[in-house]
């Protein structure tokens, strides 16, 4: 394994020279690494590129990490990966991807992952995302996430683009079941040039069934980003949405929260921030001692934390 993989592994994932438990590692479109455990059954995909992840029911207390790594340009990467968990099963899924370039040449990962999650069962799902390089080329990263939530099951996605990524479309959309609940916290931060878009549709079918999505972000440089979020009630159920965003120099963000209920039990409700950091604040820490730079950074820094 080359510096390159183990810096970006380090990153978006919890490697410190080794997994523990089941994971499957991905580079430049190859595997570089895999193991299966009792419980946690990764195979591969026979009618595309991608993996077939197998949690058996009953399940608690395992995790299993798939990063992916584009360590230089002119690399286009497409994976399909589909997770079917057991009913009553309780694990953690990391699931990184960083791509880098040092030339002209882009490098892309595109990661289309499916879940399918058995009644009762729970999961937490752990994605970042960066780009790395000192070179020209564009470095994409296009995630798509399709849920699907059989009942009372519950599922908490954590997602953040930590930097460096020049562009990214960013698709997830779930269906909950009869009490399923899905959180999602997304981290976002663009500088320079960069854009970014993200577009969340979730459909509550189930009584009972609830989704709380939020969005941080921060737009700096020249950079652009576009939120959009579409709430679908179609049964007694709860769902929120939000939006906040800092927008810095000549950052620009667009929010478009969207609110859909076709049942009159449907409780939505939806949330949009924008707006730059506010002067007392940097004031305050520079009374402190910190530059203005510093300040900033250290603003920026909790917001998304």
């Amino acid at each position: 394994m080359d510096n390159i993989t183990k810096m970006l592994l380090e990153q978006i994932s919890d490697f410190n020279g080794e997994y523990k438990g089941a994971y499957n590692i991905r580079v430049d479109g190859t595997c570089a690494g895999r193991q299966s455990s009792e419980n946690i059954i990764i195979e591969n995909k026979t009618d595309a590129p991608g993996l077939v992840i197998k949690i058996r029911p009953g399940t608690v207390g395992e995790s299993v990490s798939i990063p992916a790594c584009v360590t230089h340009g002119d690399i286009d990467d497409l994976v399909y990966n589909d997770f079917f968990v057991g009913e009553n099963s309780d694990i953690t899924i990391v699931a990184g991807c960083g791509v880098h370039t040092e030339t002209g040449e882009p490098a892309r990962h595109n990661g289309i992952h499916r879940f399918i999650l058995g009644k009762g069962s729970k999961v937490k799902y752990v994605e970042k995302h960066i780009g790395t390089g000192s070179g020209d080329g564009i470095r994409s990263i296009d995630p798509v996430t399709e849920i699907i939530m059989d009942e009372d099951s519950v599922m908490e996605m954590e997602t953040s683009q930590i930097g460096g990524v020049d562009d990214s479309n960013r698709l997830t959309s779930a269906v909950l079941q009869k009490g399923a609940k899905l959180f999602v916290r997304e981290r976002l931060l663009t500088e320079n040039r960069q854009k970014a878009k993200t577009d969340f549709k979730i459909e509550m079918n189930g009584e009972g069934s609830g989704a709380d999505v939020i969005s941080r972000s921060v737009a700096k440089g020249d950079s652009y980003q576009s939120y959009h979020s579409v709430i679908i009630g179609n049964a007694p159920c709860t769902g929120h949405t939000e939006c906040d965003a800092i927008i810095s120099e000549n950052g620009i963000v667009d929010a478009a929260p969207e609110l859909c209920a076709r049942n009159e039990d449907a409780a939505l409700i939806h949330e949009a921030a924008i707006g730059k950091i506010a002067g007392e604040q940097i004031l305050k820490l520079r009374t402190l001692g910190m530059t203005e730079e510093e300040a900033q950074q250290t603003i920026i820094e909790g917001f998304l934390s």
